[in-house]
Protein backbone atom coordinates (compact mmCIF):
# COMPACT_ATOMS: atom_id res chain seq x y z
CA UNK A 1 0.00 0.00 0.00
CA UNK A 2 1.32 3.19 -1.04
CA UNK A 3 1.15 6.62 0.48
CA UNK A 4 1.24 7.84 4.05
CA UNK A 5 -1.71 5.32 4.94
CA UNK A 6 0.34 2.13 4.45
CA UNK A 7 0.80 -0.41 7.74
CA UNK A 8 4.04 -0.52 8.94
CA UNK A 9 5.54 -2.50 11.78
CA UNK A 10 7.61 -1.90 15.47
CA UNK A 11 7.68 0.94 17.00
CA UNK A 12 5.49 4.36 17.20
CA UNK A 13 6.28 6.33 14.46
CA UNK A 14 6.88 10.45 15.14
CA UNK A 15 7.40 12.76 12.18
CA UNK A 16 8.91 16.05 13.59
CA UNK A 17 8.70 19.09 11.49
CA UNK A 18 10.68 21.84 12.40
CA UNK A 19 13.48 24.21 10.30
CA UNK A 20 15.44 24.93 13.44
CA UNK A 21 18.04 21.41 13.94
CA UNK A 22 18.28 22.47 17.82
CA UNK A 23 14.70 22.15 18.51
CA UNK A 24 14.47 19.10 16.28
CA UNK A 25 17.07 17.36 17.64
CA UNK A 26 15.89 17.89 21.27
CA UNK A 27 12.05 17.25 20.20
CA UNK A 28 13.82 13.71 18.61
CA UNK A 29 15.62 13.16 21.86
CA UNK A 30 12.30 13.80 24.04
CA UNK A 31 10.15 11.44 21.88
CA UNK A 32 12.77 8.48 21.57
CA UNK A 33 12.59 8.79 25.61
CA UNK A 34 8.89 8.45 25.40
CA UNK A 35 9.64 5.18 23.67
CA UNK A 36 8.49 6.16 20.15
CA UNK A 37 10.79 6.46 16.89
CA UNK A 38 11.59 10.15 15.85
CA UNK A 39 11.79 10.93 12.14
CA UNK A 40 12.99 14.59 11.68
CA UNK A 41 12.30 16.78 9.11
CA UNK A 42 13.91 20.40 8.53
CA UNK A 43 11.24 21.92 5.73
CA UNK A 44 7.85 21.12 4.38
CA UNK A 45 8.69 19.04 1.27
CA UNK A 46 10.89 16.91 3.15
CA UNK A 47 8.10 16.17 5.88
CA UNK A 48 5.70 15.37 2.99
CA UNK A 49 8.26 12.65 2.03
CA UNK A 50 9.31 11.08 4.56
CA UNK A 51 5.51 10.85 6.00
CA UNK A 52 5.16 8.92 2.95
CA UNK A 53 7.73 6.47 3.48
CA UNK A 54 7.17 5.84 7.40
CA UNK A 55 3.56 6.23 8.06
CA UNK A 56 3.75 8.04 11.08
CA UNK A 57 1.51 7.48 14.16
CA UNK A 58 1.58 11.14 14.81
CA UNK A 59 2.93 14.57 13.79
CA UNK A 60 4.75 17.55 15.33
CA UNK A 61 4.69 20.24 13.00
CA UNK A 62 6.23 23.71 12.89
CA UNK A 63 3.73 26.18 11.42
CA UNK A 64 6.31 28.56 10.15
CA UNK A 65 8.80 27.02 7.71
CA UNK A 66 11.25 27.52 5.01
CA UNK A 67 9.77 26.26 1.73
CA UNK A 68 5.79 25.59 2.83
CA UNK A 69 3.44 26.84 4.84
CA UNK A 70 3.14 24.81 7.72
CA UNK A 71 -0.79 24.67 7.06
CA UNK A 72 0.15 23.43 3.33
CA UNK A 73 1.68 20.53 4.66
CA UNK A 74 -1.11 19.55 7.25
CA UNK A 75 -3.30 19.85 5.01
CA UNK A 76 -1.58 17.65 2.53
CA UNK A 77 -1.10 15.25 5.63
CA UNK A 78 -4.76 15.53 6.35
CA UNK A 79 -5.07 14.89 2.57
CA UNK A 80 -3.65 11.32 2.53
CA UNK A 81 -4.87 10.08 6.06
CA UNK A 82 -7.35 12.24 7.74
CA UNK A 83 -7.36 10.81 11.03
CA UNK A 84 -3.11 11.32 11.58
CA UNK A 85 -2.84 13.28 15.12
CA UNK A 86 -0.75 16.63 14.41
CA UNK A 87 -0.07 18.55 17.35
CA UNK A 88 1.24 22.13 15.69
CA UNK A 89 4.58 23.98 17.21
CA UNK A 90 3.48 28.15 17.32
CA UNK A 91 5.61 31.10 17.66
CA UNK A 92 2.71 33.33 17.25
CA UNK A 93 0.30 34.61 19.62
CA UNK A 94 -2.34 35.80 17.56
CA UNK A 95 -5.47 33.97 18.13
CA UNK A 96 -6.72 33.54 14.75
CA UNK A 97 -3.10 31.79 14.06
CA UNK A 98 -3.89 29.25 16.32
CA UNK A 99 -7.27 28.66 15.11
CA UNK A 100 -6.10 28.71 11.94
CA UNK A 101 -4.12 25.73 12.31
CA UNK A 102 -6.92 24.02 14.65
CA UNK A 103 -9.59 24.60 12.13
CA UNK A 104 -7.36 23.29 9.39
CA UNK A 105 -6.98 19.76 10.92
CA UNK A 106 -4.30 20.03 14.09
CA UNK A 107 -5.59 18.22 16.88
CA UNK A 108 -3.81 20.29 19.36
CA UNK A 109 -1.02 22.87 19.58
CA UNK A 110 2.00 24.03 21.93
CA UNK A 111 3.22 27.75 21.10
CA UNK A 112 7.34 28.67 21.50
CA UNK A 113 8.59 28.31 24.01
CA UNK A 114 7.69 25.16 25.39
CA UNK A 115 8.74 22.49 27.97
CA UNK A 116 9.64 19.06 26.00
CA UNK A 117 7.69 17.65 28.59
CA UNK A 118 4.53 19.51 27.96
CA UNK A 119 5.13 18.15 23.99
CA UNK A 120 5.14 14.47 25.09
CA UNK A 121 2.58 14.32 27.67
CA UNK A 122 0.25 16.47 24.46
CA UNK A 123 1.68 13.32 21.78
CA UNK A 124 0.77 10.85 24.15
CA UNK A 125 -2.96 12.20 25.07
CA UNK A 126 -3.07 12.27 21.00
CA UNK A 127 -1.71 9.03 20.28
CA UNK A 128 -4.42 7.68 22.67
CA UNK A 129 -7.56 9.05 21.38
CA UNK A 130 -5.88 7.19 18.15
CA UNK A 131 -5.73 4.04 19.55
CA UNK A 132 -1.67 4.34 18.79
CA UNK A 133 -1.29 3.74 22.85
CA UNK A 134 -4.12 1.90 23.61
CA UNK A 135 -5.79 1.92 27.19
CA UNK A 136 -7.52 -0.95 28.21
CA UNK A 137 -10.98 -0.16 25.85
CA UNK A 138 -14.56 -1.63 25.19
CA UNK A 139 -15.45 -2.85 21.52
CA UNK A 140 -18.74 -2.02 21.88
CA UNK A 141 -20.15 0.68 19.67
CA UNK A 142 -22.66 3.59 20.60
CA UNK A 143 -25.70 3.87 18.86
CA UNK A 144 -27.77 7.15 18.14
CA UNK A 145 -30.74 6.43 15.49
CA UNK A 146 -28.63 6.03 12.08
CA UNK A 147 -25.49 7.26 14.04
CA UNK A 148 -22.56 4.53 15.14
CA UNK A 149 -19.52 5.22 16.53
CA UNK A 150 -17.37 1.89 17.20
CA UNK A 151 -14.51 3.22 20.11
CA UNK A 152 -11.94 0.70 19.66
CA UNK A 153 -11.82 0.75 15.89
CA UNK A 154 -12.78 4.77 15.99
CA UNK A 155 -14.95 4.19 13.16
CA UNK A 156 -18.29 6.40 12.26
CA UNK A 157 -21.24 5.45 10.00
CA UNK A 158 -24.12 7.28 9.25
CA UNK A 159 -27.20 5.36 7.07
CA UNK A 160 -24.38 2.96 6.76
CA UNK A 161 -22.09 5.65 5.30
CA UNK A 162 -18.70 5.84 6.44
CA UNK A 163 -17.59 9.33 8.23
CA UNK A 164 -14.19 10.16 7.96
CA UNK A 165 -13.21 12.42 11.26
CA UNK A 166 -10.09 13.54 12.56
CA UNK A 167 -9.13 12.88 15.46
CA UNK A 168 -10.30 15.44 17.73
CA UNK A 169 -13.39 15.05 15.86
CA UNK A 170 -14.32 11.77 16.88
CA UNK A 171 -13.50 12.99 20.30
CA UNK A 172 -15.76 15.66 19.87
CA UNK A 173 -18.63 13.31 18.73
CA UNK A 174 -17.78 10.36 20.72
CA UNK A 175 -18.11 13.25 23.59
CA UNK A 176 -21.76 13.86 22.44
CA UNK A 177 -22.74 9.85 22.27
CA UNK A 178 -21.79 9.67 25.45
CA UNK A 179 -24.45 12.29 26.51
CA UNK A 180 -27.28 11.73 24.44
CA UNK A 181 -30.14 14.73 24.40
CA UNK A 182 -28.00 16.15 27.04
CA UNK A 183 -26.86 20.18 26.17
CA UNK A 184 -23.24 20.42 26.71
CA UNK A 185 -21.59 23.66 27.32
CA UNK A 186 -18.75 24.93 25.52
CA UNK A 187 -16.64 24.81 28.70
CA UNK A 188 -17.53 21.33 29.12
CA UNK A 189 -16.72 20.48 25.69
CA UNK A 190 -13.26 21.89 26.37
CA UNK A 191 -12.55 20.76 29.28
CA UNK A 192 -13.51 16.97 28.25
CA UNK A 193 -11.92 16.89 24.43
CA UNK A 194 -8.93 19.62 24.89
CA UNK A 195 -8.37 19.02 28.47
CA UNK A 196 -7.47 22.33 28.97
CA UNK A 197 -8.29 25.96 28.98
CA UNK A 198 -7.67 27.85 25.44
CA UNK A 199 -7.87 31.02 25.43
CA UNK A 200 -10.81 32.17 22.64
CA UNK A 201 -11.78 28.33 22.88
CA UNK A 202 -15.47 29.23 22.43
CA UNK A 203 -14.65 29.90 19.03
CA UNK A 204 -12.48 26.78 18.59
CA UNK A 205 -15.70 24.40 19.74
CA UNK A 206 -17.51 26.48 17.46
CA UNK A 207 -15.23 25.34 14.56
CA UNK A 208 -15.29 22.07 15.52
CA UNK A 209 -19.14 22.23 15.85
CA UNK A 210 -19.54 23.75 12.30
CA UNK A 211 -16.74 21.12 11.01
CA UNK A 212 -18.95 17.98 12.64
CA UNK A 213 -22.32 18.97 11.02
CA UNK A 214 -20.40 19.39 7.53
CA UNK A 215 -19.76 15.64 7.62
CA UNK A 216 -22.47 13.79 9.85
CA UNK A 217 -25.47 16.12 8.50
CA UNK A 218 -24.77 16.36 4.69
CA UNK A 219 -27.87 15.50 2.81
CA UNK A 220 -29.49 14.01 5.80
CA UNK A 221 -31.70 15.20 8.91
CA UNK A 222 -29.33 17.17 11.38
CA UNK A 223 -28.52 15.45 15.12
CA UNK A 224 -25.91 18.59 16.62
CA UNK A 225 -28.03 21.29 17.65
CA UNK A 226 -27.56 24.41 19.40
CA UNK A 227 -29.29 25.53 22.50
CA UNK A 228 -28.82 29.27 22.23
CA UNK A 229 -27.33 30.63 25.36
CA UNK A 230 -26.74 27.10 26.67
CA UNK A 231 -24.38 25.00 24.49
CA UNK A 232 -25.04 21.92 21.83
CA UNK A 233 -26.75 18.61 22.41
CA UNK A 234 -27.06 15.99 19.82
CA UNK A 235 -30.30 13.68 19.31
CA UNK A 236 -31.49 11.20 16.53
CA UNK A 237 -31.91 12.85 13.02
CA UNK A 238 -35.60 12.18 13.42
CA UNK A 239 -36.12 14.04 16.69
CA UNK A 240 -34.71 17.25 15.06
CA UNK A 241 -37.47 17.14 12.20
Amino acid sequence: MSGISGLRTGRIRVLIVDDEPGLTELLAVAVTEAGWRPYPALDGESALRIARGCAPHAVVLDGMLPDLDGLQVLRRLRYEKPELPVLMLTARDALEHRIDGLSAGADDYVTKPFSLEEVVLRLRGLLRRAGAERRPADDCARVLGDLVLTTQSREVHRAGTPIELTAKEFDLLSLFLNHPRQVLSKAQILDHVWSSSFDGGGNLVEVYISNLRRKLDKGRAPMIHTVRGVGYAIRPGEEGR
